[in-house]
């Protein structure tokens, strides 16, 4: 089972790139890829954060959302402060 680095019940929400979206990246695009060829939300969070869902279904189903979220923020807008920082 891979799961990942420590991670937050909810993962960040505002607007700026924070040093746990860093740690996460390789989470975050692995949450993408798999929520883009189609597998099921509750395969996701087993595999990517070792949570049963069949145990914890409240938890589950909101850091896998959470995550979610926030991956698609960074590959719309976020990426642009990860760029602008590896240029400075």
């Amino acid at each position: 089972m891979d799961v990942a680095k420590a991670f937050d019940d909810e993962a960040p929400s505002g607007q700026e790139l924070t040093a746990y979206d860093r740690m996460h990246i390789k989470l975050y695009m692995r949450l993408l890829d798999a929520t883009a060829d189609g597998a099921d939300w509750r395969e996701i969070v087993t595999i990517l954060f070792g949570i049963d869902p069949t145990q914890e279904p409240d938890r589950a189903r909101a850091v896998h959302d959470s995550h979610l979220a926030r991956a698609r923020w960074l590959a719309e807008s976020g990426y642009r402060d990860l760029l602008s920082q590896r240029l400075n």
